[in-house]
């Protein structure tokens, strides 16, 4: 009896994942809702192109469509692939006046070591405390979860993705951004 009573409360808690919006069923916490202000950051990072700069924020960066994406850690496969997605999409973001950033948990030594070591072009933000992250329902102690966000001008949410597939990442997050942008 208790195996089948287990059974049912693991069919109807699926049932309740599953069935309820998207905007609680994301892991790692409560995923901000499309068409609201994203959620306000001020990080240290590190940036190859420009290695002056020290930390970035939402404000700095409005104006400009943005693409933040969130990553387990610096130097893992997965986190890898969808870093030189990003990099080699880049190019195509910056016409379509997008900016790039990646959030993780990483220290920005680790970051610079990192962008250094991938050619990488764009700003990697650390997060270690997973404030940031916990804000855009990325956040699953220690780490960071893939998650990406696409947020416009204004810094309005305009879209969301996560449990990320790293492979084909960020053309996905283009042609979304195109879509987007052409109405």
């Amino acid at each position: 009896m208790k195996r089948r009573s287990l059974l049912q409360t693991a069919v109807l808690g699926a049932g309740i994942f599953l069935l309820a919006p998207a905007r609680v069923r994301a892991l790692g916490g409560t995923s901000p809702e499309i068409g609201i202000k994203a959620p306000d950051f001020d990080l240290l990072g590190f940036s190859s192109v420009n290695p002056d700069q020290n930390h970035w924020s939402l404000t700095s960066l409005q104006g400009r469509w943005l693409v933040v994406y969130f990553y387990p850690r610096d130097f893992t496969s997965g986190c890898t692939i969808e870093a030189h997605g990003f990099q080699e999409a880049l190019p195509e973001f910056k016409k379509q006046r997008a900016e790039v950033v990646a959030i993780s948990a990483d220290s920005v030594s680790d970051h610079e070591s990192f962008c250094s070591s991938e050619e990488l072009k764009f700003p990697l933000l650390s997060d270690p405390d997973g404030v940031v992250s916990k804000a855009y329902g990325s956040w699953m102690a220690p780490y960071s979860m893939r998650h990406t966000f696409l947020i416009d001008p204004e810094s309005v949410l305009q879209a969301a993705w996560t449990g990320v597939r790293p492979v084909g990442h960020a053309n996905e997050v283009l042609s979304r951004l195109k879509e987007l942008q052409t109405g």
